[in-house]
């Protein structure tokens, strides 16, 4: 089912300005038999990025009465929430728009996800990097040509994902999702200041991590800190927490920390 505004549709006017610019925010929510897993995280993490953009929040609670109406009953589905500031006004200028347009689409379990949580995935090594955008770090925005390219580099490589770097060749994510990485009993992630998506699964495993005790590093790493990890795995909200057992030439067996944080947010 596809929703405009509480109303079945599946088409948007041209003068929208998603479509002309880019201009709005958006996030993908796993659903389990028709309840939206960590809702309350993805609507902190669209109100963040809607008043950093100035679009006004939208009524929360009409919105998921509208959500209601779409999710799945499922043992695992998505929801994908989009909103755009709204249609009009002439060029970039945003002040004659108010009255943003919510888009709620439904969709299934990508069924090749099963796979990868029980067995792992192989990430290549993405040439394409990512540039710095400290203003708009760290939220999903609308605009996401970079992670275009970069999944296009991998599927030329008929790779399923792999390790985005940014411009001073940093680690920053992958094509879809955060990446962790253990060294002993560290966790390591990298920091979001200046690219990348910070995702409401980052936050999760951030929190369970700090809840458990577990030491954790957030900051600057090299592609060589990542190859040199015990364990590695990548998070996003429909995926939840997905074992690599590769990454280019390097192979990882599948660690007792990643399982148990499987364990807490697959189960």
């Amino acid at each position: 089912m596809f929703l405009v505004n509480g109303s079945p549709s599946d088409f948007i006017s041209l003068t929208d300005r998603s479509f002309q610019y880019g201009d709005g925010c958006f996030t993908t929510m796993l659903t389990r038999h028709g309840t939206i897993q960590y809702w309350s995280y993805h609507r902190d993490r669209m109100n963040a990025c809607l008043d950093l953009l100035q679009i006004p929040h939208p009524d929360w609670q009409q919105v998921e009465q509208w959500l209601d109406r779409v999710v799945r009953s499922d043992h695992r589905a998505g929801i994908k929430l989009h909103i755009s500031r709204g249609e009009g006004g002439r060029g970039y200028s945003p002040t004659q728009v108010d009255s943003p347009n919510v888009t709620i689409s439904d969709f299934i379990y990508p069924p090749h996800y099963e796979q990868w949580l029980e067995q792992g995935l192989s990430l290549g090594i993405c040439t394409t990097r990512l540039g710095h955008n400290p203003l708009l770090a760290g939220h999903k925005h609308n605009n996401r040509l970079e992670q275009v390219l970069l999944k296009a580099e991998m599927d030329g490589a008929h790779l399923p994902d792999g390790i985005a770097l940014d411009i001073d060749d940093h680690v920053i994510e992958t094509t879809m999702a955060n990446v962790f990485w253990l060294r002993g009993n560290q966790l390591c992630t990298p920091d979001l200041s200046k690219s990348g998506v910070s995702g409401v699964m980052r936050r999760v495993i951030l929190e369970w991590a700090k809840a458990n005790g577990i030491a954790i590093e957030v900051g600057n790493f090299a592609l060589t800190d990542v190859l040199d990890a015990d364990e590695v795995f990548i998070t996003n909200s429909i995926l939840g927490v997905a074992p690599v057992n590769q990454i280019g030439e390097k192979t990882f067996a599948i660690g007792t920390i990643t399982k148990r944080i499987q364990e807490m947010v697959n189960s």
